[in-house]
């Protein structure tokens, strides 16, 4: 079964949305339209807005508070993916070139930059400072765990601890504030609030690391970009951690993290073969699954309806997910 499918019913409040988003991105800068427009045009799972209507789905449901909130989440997503690629130097993103790979790297960073701002433009709509404070600090720690993938680049000398604060700021937090902001502008209770969030924030931890260990075993088609590409830009996963507590593997990959200004991929194959086979990627795999059983014991403590079932619908699928 596709994603899109176990969450079907929301079709038409999801068609508001992306219709909303583009519009929001709008500008008279004929540069910064066309690069705002590049991205969201390739495509993506938006599966942001969907936690934002699932978390609403537990109160006062409105389309309206519920598209402030979606769009402003879908946009921050969308903006530290075009500095991520600047970071990166990535080429392809979503099988197509990448706002810096068909401008420059200051367009680039101008287009996220803007992108941001129009976010927190558009979530004034809501009267909530709660929910600005949460958004603000949501990208606070964004940018903290953006600092701290620059800062690890081809840094051999990191721990697991250090992978999953990263992968925390960077996507985990954003996840959760999608399902907590959400609850927030349909008023649900404090209660299911938290356990939303929390939801959340687990979904989002094992979202990431299959994310991580599909850069190895997944194909370029199915990636949009090449295979082994996080190793390649230097940044250590967790299949790569695993695979770092043989000293072997570790001092072979240092030796050619040495030359990381002129790496290619075929040097980084007999590596990457390595991870595929040494048991690494199950060890990641079940590193994510306990994360989905917080997740699903988290949704325990929600009321019956149909989102409750969605939600626990979409933690099964990103647990099966191998492309």
């Amino acid at each position: 079964m596709k994603l899109a499918m176990i969450y079907s019913f929301l079709k038409n409040d999801l068609a508001v949305i992306e219709k909303a988003v583009n519009e929001t991105i709008q500008s008279d800068n004929m540069v910064l339209r066309e690069a705002s427009s590049q991205l969201l045009q390739a495509g993506g799972k938006r599966i942001r807005p969907v936690f934002v209507l699932l978390g609403g789905k537990f109160g006062d449901y409105n389309i309206e508070r519920m598209k402030a909130v979606a769009v402003s989440l879908e946009l921050i997503h969308t903006a530290s993916l075009v500095h991520d690629d600047v970071i990166d130097e990535a080429e392809l993103r979503r099988g197509e070139p990448t706002i810096k790979a068909r401008w420059d790297n200051r367009i680039a960073m101008y287009t996220g930059d803007y992108i941001f701002a129009r976010s927190l433009e558009n979530l004034s709509a809501l009267e909530n400072p709660r929910a600005h404070q949460i958004l603000a600090g949501t990208m606070v720690e964004l940018c903290l765990g953006e600092i701290e993938q620059i800062r690890d680049k081809y840094n051999t000398e990191q721990d697991i601890r250090t992978y999953l604060r990263r992968i925390k700021r960077k996507t985990a937090l954003l996840i959760a504030a999608s399902c907590r902001l959400g609850a927030i502008a349909a008023n649900v209770d404090p209660v299911h609030e938290r356990a939303l969030y929390q939801y959340g924030y687990y979904v989002g931890m094992s979202y990431q690391i299959i994310d991580d260990v599909l850069d190895f075993t997944a194909s370029e088609k199915e990636l949009g970009k090449p295979a082994g590409s996080d190793l390649l830009q230097g940044n250590i996963t967790l299949p790569v951690l695993f695979s770092m507590e043989d000293p072997g593997f570790k001092s072979h990959l240092e030796s050619v993290f040495q030359r990381k200004e002129d790496l290619h991929t075929d040097e980084l194959a007999p590596l990457i073969k390595t991870v595929q086979s040494n048991g690494s990627i199950e060890k990641s795999l079940d590193i994510s699954d306990r994360y989905l059983q917080k997740a699903y014991q988290s949704l325990a403590k929600l009321p019956a309806n149909r989102a409750k079932q969605t939600l626990k619908g979409i933690a099964k699928y990103i647990g099966k997910r191998r492309a």
